[in-house]
């Protein structure tokens, strides 16, 4: 067996005395069935047309050009945002150009409305594209729908070579020629029937208007292999393909042609995709050859799974881009995280900013295998970038949402910044704000006191705690601490933990049950003050439910603690004494 080797990643083997007639380039050759086939062939082209079929520019020697071209029928998935950040870190990385290429080519699914979503989801992850879609560039239209006429030539090109012929079957010959595959237990491959036709028989359906479809040539035996940057050698065997469509009997490209013409016209250098398109590598690399294109390299990047490792989708939860950014996560949580899928830089540094990720990022160290999507993990690390914001940016950031979602009335201030800086450990998406301050502003005294976890602080004698605790606001002693800030407050809390002979949790336990309605919480110091503010500065919306220090102590003398204790229904709920 002979092998002939194009590029030093590319290898097509075929038998001593049959080559494949895909590289030969006489129309002739074909149309008359010669089966004397050339023994040798080259795998390189000169140079890769980019203008037009007839003015082919000059690729720059060792220039880096990789693209990510989604298809605008739905939402920008975590999996093409993880393409499309690879391919843009690659292009970064090497000093290169990373095109945007819109393939809508399936025009009854395509819509402007989902490449707009892409387009913003692309620019909100920061992933800015050098050439294509409201950019422009020297190799467009960066639309496939725009490209038809280059396709048609193209397809003509391999028509006039001989590299592809009309068929002229109907979808019935089609079928049968499947279902006689089927019962032969054979891979449903097109037959030929129309590869072997003579010219009378083919301009014979053409004067009877019938439809038909362009078909590529491929070799009947021998297999070709590639050498993927991240999978290694992938091999295929030819006899398995048959001759497949490049152009539909409407007139409309197939993908796979669409896609190699794109690619090779565009100059691109790199092919970095899903592994969901390996299979296609094959039709492909035919293509590239029969048309005298050099191929780029090829990396085909793993799947991202689900936890129970079948291939994430919708029945797992959100799984587009636009869903993460609704749902509060930052762009930079995103691209750290999607980065991570597959991807290591071989340290225990989990935490990168886009420009790290450009500095560090390589296609050698890209994991084959497939990548797990923890949520869980997301949102933490999503937490961790949040806390690392500059506290103007983080505040402006949570600010704004309580203003927005009507818990606040203002979006800045003294009282929005301390409580930023008291609930932004509890906080990993920007969402999760507004429930850390609806709970500080809210006095669930009577559940708490009602729950299992609560009984032991009730029987520790929080009765009497609360009695003094009453004195203390009563006489103004509490408030005037609360005046003075922490430093009063610390001041008051020791001279009153003194006075009931209790100190740590024996102290501090009932008295955050008493003056947060919790058992648990951020610094209780800091969040009574905080609720001190609160009801003096008139920031907090009426409807956010905030009850006051002063409502609080009137349900504190409300409560029948000897009932309590005997588990008897509190005399006041608390939502009926705030009311």
């Amino acid at each position: 067996m002979a092998s002939l080797v194009g590029t030093p990643w590319m290898r097509i083997r075929v038998f001593p005395d049959v080559a494949p007639p895909i590289f030969r380039q006489s129309c002739h050759y074909y149309r008359h069935n010669i089966s004397h086939f050339r023994r040798r062939f080259s795998i390189y082209a000169s140079s890769i047309p980019g203008g037009g079929i007839d003015s082919p520019p000059t690729k720059v020697d060792g220039e880096v050009r990789v693209r990510f071209a989604p298809s605008p029928t739905g939402n920008l998935h975590v999996g093409g945002a993880r393409t499309a950040l690879f391919n843009y870190l690659f292009a970064r990385a090497k000093g290169g150009k990373f095109v945007l290429r819109i393939e809508d080519t399936d025009l009854e699914r395509s819509t402007r409305e989902s490449e707009e979503a892409m387009l913003q989801d692309l620019s909100w992850l920061g992933l800015d594209w050098d050439e294509g879609p409201g950019v422009g560039g020297d190799y467009g239209p960066y639309r496939q729908s725009e490209r038809n006429s280059l396709y048609k030539q193209y397809a003509e090109k391999l028509l006039q070579s001989g590299h592809v012929y009309r068929c002229f079957c109907s979808n019935e010959e089609l079928e049968k020629m499947k279902e006689i595959a089927k019962q032969k237990q054979l891979p449903p491959v097109y037959t030929g029937k129309w590869a072997r036709a003579t010219d009378e028989e083919v301009q014979e359906e053409l004067a009877r208007g019938t439809s038909y479809t362009y078909r590529f040539r491929v070799p009947k035996e021998g297999s070709l292999k590639i050498g993927d940057l991240i999978r290694g050698e992938v091999s295929w065997n030819l006899d398995t393909l048959g001759d497949f469509v490049i152009m539909r009997s409407n007139g409309q490209p197939v993908y796979n042609f669409c896609v190699t013409v794109d690619d090779a016209i565009m100059a691109i250098s790199h092919v970095i995709r899903a592994e969901e398109h390996l299979p296609n590598t094959l039709r492909q690399a035919l293509i590239y050859q029969a048309l005298g294109f050099p191929m780029p390299y090829f990396a085909h990047v793993s799947l991202i799974l689900a936890p129970d490792r079948s291939k994430l989708s919708k029945r797992h939860g959100a799984t587009s881009v636009g869903q993460f950014r609704e749902m509060g996560y930052l762009p930079q949580a995103m691209v750290n995280y999607l980065a991570l899928l597959g991807w290591g830089d071989g340290t225990e540094n989990e935490f990168f900013t886009l420009e790290q990720l450009v500095e560090k990022f390589s296609i050698g160290r890209v994991n084959k295998s497939g990548a797990i999507f923890d949520s869980t993990k997301l949102r933490w690390m999503n937490g961790q970038h949040l806390r690392s914001l500059p506290s103007e940016e983080l505040t402006k950031l949570i600010g704004g949402r309580w203003k927005s979602t009507g818990i606040l009335t203002g979006s800045e201030g003294l009282f929005i910044e301390e409580a930023v800086e008291l609930l932004k450990d509890g906080i990993d998406l920007i969402t999760d704000s507004d429930k850390a301050l609806s709970n500080l502003l809210s006095y669930p005294l009577h559940s708490t006191l009602k729950s299992s976890e609560g009984k032991p602080v009730l029987e520790d004698g929080l009765s009497e705690v609360s009695a003094s605790l009453l004195a203390a606001y009563d006489s103004g002693e509490l408030l005037g601490a609360l005046e003075e800030g922490p430093a009063g407050w610390q001041k008051w809390v020791k001279s009153f933990g003194k006075s009931l002979k209790r100190k740590g949790k024996s102290l501090f336990m009932p008295l955050r049950v008493l003056l947060t309605g919790k058992l648990h919480g951020p610094d209780m110091g800091a969040s009574v003050l905080l609720l001190h503010r609160a009801g003096t500065c008139g920031v907090v919306a009426p409807q956010a439910g905030f009850v006051t220090l002063d409502e609080r102590f009137k349900m504190l003398r409300e409560v029948d603690w000897e009932a309590l204790n005997k588990d008897q229904p509190l005399l006041e709920s608390a939502a009926i004494v705030s009311n």
